[in-house]
């Protein structure tokens, strides 16, 4: 009896740890205008806790990024980036991160292209 429910404890931890990958990509929509805020929001991200790889696409405002899914999950890191003013589509940063953001970097206020500028 003693043996049986070590064995099914065993699988169950095993099952649950299969169930997070160690090296996961992920991709998600994250709100800039430029070179200023990429580096912001790669920066942000990278300081979340099992994030290994994080590159901003300027173009798309697609972030990028290698993750083991073990040590943080994306909550975890848009709740990074949020804090750092840049709104994400479940989340969006306070007006006071947002205001924390170089001028140039308001993206909130017009769609103009300001990536060639810095």
């Amino acid at each position: 009896m003693k043996k049986g429910i070590m064995i099914m404890l065993s699988l169950l931890i095993s099952a649950v740890s299969f169930g997070q990958e160690k090296n996961k990509k992920m991709t998600f929509e994250v709100d800039g205008k430029c070179d200023m805020c990429k580096v912001r929001i790669e920066k942000a991200a990278l300081s979340v806790p099992g994030v290994k790889y994080a590159v901003w696409d300027i173009p798309t405002h697609q972030l990028s990024m290698v993750v083991d899914e073990r040590k943080t999950n994306a909550m975890e890191i848009k709740s990074a980036i949020v804090q750092v003013g840049h709104d994400t589509k479940e989340l969006k940063a306070t007006e006071e991160a947002y205001e924390s953001v170089h001028p140039c970097c308001k993206y909130r206020e017009d769609n103009t292209d300001d990536s060639k500028k810095h």
